[in-house]
């Protein structure tokens, strides 16, 4: 169980994640499309926990890798790719229009970033649905679940603790603007007032962070 929490709470250290946060609530209407971005986070990160687990729970690795995960992947990446396409279909052309004209634009940030800044909600669950792919520390975990061998019930329940912790930069927000929106957008603009005049420390600050978090995963990882 230690090693589902520890590389729960290192992959919420992921610097996509981060980025997309930041961006996020620079924006003008950053609720609505937080919820957007998370949707289709968890989407993609927790139907690909889901089948990760249950194929290998259980199972000898090399035939459980050749003759399930495969098929079964492929099933789950087809589903949300559907999803996406269905979400891409129901938007307004001007809104994909719009993305295509920031591409164009010189040099900058990444596309992602750009598009997350067009503000709108299905962008940014397709931009949460397709960059939210399992990394180092979220696959680890995941094998902490399968070493518990626990239950059905028991095993969804602690995919879905991985992705609330891992997720946690967007759904504090979110939380936040829905039990105190009135006091939540004054609190997001004294805090970028904030980060504006401390732009070096928070970037000392959050590196050396991550970076602390990255040594404590390689040791854990070494001594598993």
């Amino acid at each position: 169980m230690q090693q589902v929490l520890v590389f729960s709470f290192t992959a919420m250290a992921n610097p996509t994640l981060l980025a997309a946060a930041t961006v996020l609530l620079l924006l003008p209407n950053p609720k609505r499309l937080m919820l957007g971005y998370l949707l289709g986070a968890l989407m993609t990160s927790v139907t690909i926990g889901l089948v990760i687990v249950f194929t290998l729970q259980g199972s000898p690795a090399v035939s459980t890798t050749k003759h399930t995960i495969g098929p079964a992947m492929d099933i789950a990446l087809g589903g949300i790719l559907l999803v996406i396409s269905i979400v891409i279909a129901s938007g307004r052309p001007s809104e994909f229009r719009a993305e295509r004209r920031e591409r164009k634009k010189e040099k900058g940030p990444p596309r992602w970033q750009r598009a997350l800044a067009g503000g709108s909600m299905r962008i940014t669950f397709v931009i949460g649905a397709l960059l939210t792919l399992p990394g180092f520390s979220y696959l680890a975990a995941l094998d902490g679940i399968i070493k518990l061998n626990s239950g059905t019930a028991q095993t969804v329940l602690l995919v879905l603790m991985v992705n609330v912790i891992m997720l946690a930069l967007i759904e504090i927000p979110l939380v936040s603007f829905t039990i105190a929106p009135e006091w939540t957008p004054t609190a997001i603009d004294r805090a970028k007032t904030w980060f504006a005049r401390h732009a070096q420390q928070v970037a000392v600050g959050s590196t050396g962070i991550l970076g602390s978090l990255l040594i404590l995963r390689g040791a854990i990882t070494l001594s598993s």
